[in-house]
């Protein structure tokens, strides 16, 4: 007859979460309905609802615990006074011996099964209420590591009972309006993985801060994984685009962020402890944790199990150190993007710019002003002041009550799937958790602005600084005959807008990447030895990881580029390839080795004339080896690569056999290659340019400057002429129609369709292919669009 003590993974599925609670549930689903894919689940058992609510009767708890609650909903009794006195009746009382019988006799069996007389166990708490899609209960129970022996798996079940009176427990379930009594806790006893060894962390289906579908989010630290969920390390951040996941040969991990890792944790050897915190070496803390391999077998994995629950999940996953095996040990529904809406959106933005405090990984995209309140241990939470911003070095489970009166919270470790990071997006109170030192930069009592809205990276700055709310209802939005598209330059920002309705990025450039991100100048990688030793070393410093410095520029650039593909994938991505002037490339590390001084920057040794230079050849090779990575490694076939300030001919056909020598020839493997129509060259001979190029961007800006013989940086001359002056419009419309009648596509990146409502009805009238815009002026110019489309179908 079944026990309905004890139940085998492989004996209940996600029906059973009355029974097993979600946890235990989702592992016993995985365990059976996934193995097809090839996922797995360390072997274990469950201990059933029945067999809690048996402890519960057969020690007399029920009407202790009534009374206990009693005393606290009536305020003679503190939360802290109550959780103590449920959890000390716990610690206090017997197992009943049927149900202890039933426990050892499913460990001496699992032993078995996995050939060891004293297996190692994780004993996790599953309760009857937790993981579900509205609610994750996220950290609220307890997990015992290591445990060995039939005695200590009694009293850690002991201890997962008690946990389901933890304060925080107690507070979140008042907070859901759940039931006390009605909850039961199930307990998990799964075989441990031998990450101790190796590495394990916390993966997610879907972007977690702006709730983009295309993307797994992976977190991962050496050793067991409780540090990562804790966020007592600053682990490793790997971002894979889910869509690419099939396509054969692709292996499309966009972002690949080294984590501190300062810490680990292991097994402890002797004594009553089962773990203990260690500090990681210097080569494992400059080290990856995960192969592309693993990253991408996880990110598949991820996504058949988003697959099967037919919602983005949360899992955590352990690497075995003995066997080199990835196993999933946890997954549940995420429960906070999952329900916003997919055509809806808040836009936050700063109106004033302030001096950054400290910056971190930003979690949500609001923004909180306010004054900081510094706590460095749990133990003086009482002292948070309610509306604060609360500032301190790590949370845990027992922050949760004051977490949720805060108005902002900001961490000094932790990544993106830490406790500080899950529980903040829950209650939905912006936080930037691993600044590293805010707890020490920031003051009590400071004034602070708190800012999730700049993409990836959170900062937090001196001062109340003013901000704007945007309501954006993408859903409302009417549809077009002209290809509206976006221009992005930030990989960090790339997945804050991905709710637009746009046909694609109009204008990527390169720059930002380069000066952003990669910070040195390409050709000071290429010959760090012609730099000066301060150079060098700071150089070595930026690559470390990276056995020839070129392929550290090729690696963030491909997948930075990646990034800014992704969110309107499968519509194009137009990559412009870089078009610095000298003094900018002299600002790079490393460029004023390389870069010659100029009179007038804006009209010399810039965009095409570099390609094909002996100053600036290898460099391009670079940028051409990032590229051809982006559509044939990573996959972004999507991707096409634009051409800037090329002015004449003979100049395209030099930097498009330029472009063939490093890999990319134009129509190999689908390849479009555009040109920025910016010169007054471009125009006037654009029948020879189209012969050449896919496509034209008009880049009116430039294009005005040269037309009138305006410098654009002048501030004398700003405000005396625009793109509206006649010989302008007169210019664009001519290239308009030659490209047209060269049977190529032409659009237009720029403001000025946002900023001059008739400019754009101007571009509709010549019958402009596409109008690119920065994401923020997106939505109000559709509406400009629209009515000249109307004007001009009447």
């Amino acid at each position: 007859m079944p026990s309905s003590f004890v139940i085998w993974f492989e004996d209940v599925g996600i029906a059973d979460i009355p029974r097993v609670g979600g946890k235990n549930a989702s592992l016993g689903e995985m365990t059976v309905a996934l193995a097809a894919d090839g996922i797995r689940v360390p072997a274990g058992f469950a201990t059933s609802a029945e067999a809690y609510r048996l402890f519960v009767e057969e020690n007399g708890l029920t009407p202790e615990i009534e009374e206990l609650f009693s005393s606290y909903h009536a305020g003679t009794a503190t939360l802290q006074e109550t959780g103590e006195a449920i959890r000390s009746r716990f610690l206090e009382a017997e197992f009943p011996a049927s149900l202890a019988n039933e426990i050892q006799a499913a460990y001496l069996e699992l032993g078995e099964r996995i050939g060891s007389d004293r297996p190692a166990v994780a004993v996790r708490s599953s309760a009857t209420a937790e993981d579900l899609p509205d609610a994750s209960f996220a950290g609220q129970q307890e997990t015992f590591l290591n445990v060995r022996g039939s005695r200590a798996l009694l009293e850690a079940c002991r201890r997962c009972y008690a946990s389901l009176f933890t304060d925080r427990a107690i507070s979140y379930r008042e907070a859901k309006g759940f039931d006390h009594l009605e909850v039961a806790l199930s307990i998990g006893v799964q075989q441990m993985v031998r990450s101790d060894l190796s590495g394990s962390g916390v993966m997610f289906s879907i972007d977690t801060e702006t709730g983009f579908p295309g993307a797994i989010v992976i977190s991962a630290a050496w050793g067991l994984g409780e540090t990562v969920v804790q966020g007592s390390v600053d682990p490793d951040k790997y971002v894979v685009f889910k869509p690419l996941l099939d396509t054969p040969g692709a292996v499309p991990i966009i972002e690949k962020s080294l984590g501190a890792k300062a810490t680990r944790m292991v097994y402890a050897e002797g004594g009553s402890r089962r773990t203990r915190i260690e500090d990681t070496t210097l080569k494992e803390r400059e080290a990856f944790v995960l192969g592309d391999e693993d990253i991408i077998q996880l990110a598949r994995w991820a996504a058949a199990i988003e697959r099967h629950y037919a919602r983005p999940m949360d899992m955590e996953w352990a690497k075995d150190g003995e066997s080199g095996k990835l196993y999933i040990v946890q997954a549940r529904p995420e429960t906070v993007q999952a329900q916003t809406s997919r055509t809806s959106f808040r836009h936050y933005s700063l109106k004033q710019k302030g001096t950054p405090v400290a910056t971190g990984a930003a979690i949500g995209s609001a923004i909180a002003v306010g004054k900081a309140c510094v706590i460095r241990t749990a133990k003086d939470i009482e002292s948070f002041k309610d509306g604060a911003i609360l500032v301190t070095e790590t949370t845990d489970p027992d922050w949760v009550p004051i977490m949720k009166r805060a108005a902002g919270i900001v961490t000094d470790h932790g990544g993106t799937t830490s406790h500080a990071a899950i529980v903040g997006r829950e209650l939905g109170v912006p936080a930037i958790v691993g600044t590293g030192d805010a707890s020490r930069l920031i003051q009590e009592g400071q004034s602070i602005t708190l800012s999730c809205a700049e993409g990836d990276a959170g900062a937090v700055y001196e001062g109340e600084l003013e901000f704007e709310i945007e309501d954006v209802d993408v859903g409302a939005l009417p549809e077009l005959a002209t290809a509206m598209m976006v221009n992005i330059a930030n990989p960090a920002a790339a997945f804050q807008w991905w709710r637009l309705p746009a046909r694609g990025v109009g204008l990527a450039r390169m720059e930002f990447i380069i000066n952003s991100l990669i910070k040195v100048h390409p050709m000071a990688l290429v010959h760090p030895e012609r730099t000066d030793p301060e150079t060098q070393r700071r150089i070595e410093a930026l690559t470390r990881g990276y056995d020839d410095p070129a392929d550290y520029f090729v690696d963030v650039l491909a997948r930075g580029i990646a990034k800014l593909a992704s969110p309107y994938h499968p519509h194009p991505a137009i990559v412009r390839l870089s078009d610095f002037k000298t003094n900018e490339y002299a600002h790079l590390l490393g460029g004023e080795a390389f870069e010659p001084q100029e009179e007038n920057p804006m009209l010399g040794f810039r965009g095409a004339s570099r390609y094909y230079d002996d100053r600036y050849r290898e460099g391009f090779a670079l940028e051409c080896r990032a590229l051809k990575r982006v559509r044939e490694t990573l996959g972004f076939s999507n991707v096409i690569i634009m051409v800037p300030f090329c002015r004449t001919p003979a100049e395209a056909d030099r930097v498009l056999e330029t472009m063939a020598q490093n890999g990319l020839r134009r129509g190999e493997h689908g390849l479009q290659i555009y040109m920025m129509c910016e010169i007054p060259s471009n125009v006037i001979l654009a029948e020879q340019f189209a012969r050449r190029f896919d496509g034209f961007s008009i880049g009116s800006n430039d294009l005005t400057q040269l037309v009138l013989g305006v410098d654009r940086d002048s501030g004398f001359l700003t405000n005396l002429f625009d793109e509206r002056d006649e010989a302008v419009t007169r210019m664009i419309a001519d290239v308009i129609a030659k490209a047209h009648a060269a049977g190529i596509k032409i659009g237009i990146c720029g403001q000025a369709p946002s900023n001059h409502a008739d400019f754009a009805a101007f571009l509709v009238a010549q019958g402009i292919d596409s109008i690119s815009l920065n994401p923020d002026s997106f939505v109000r110019t559709i509406a400009v669009i629209a009515a000249a489309e109307r004007e001009r179908g009447s």
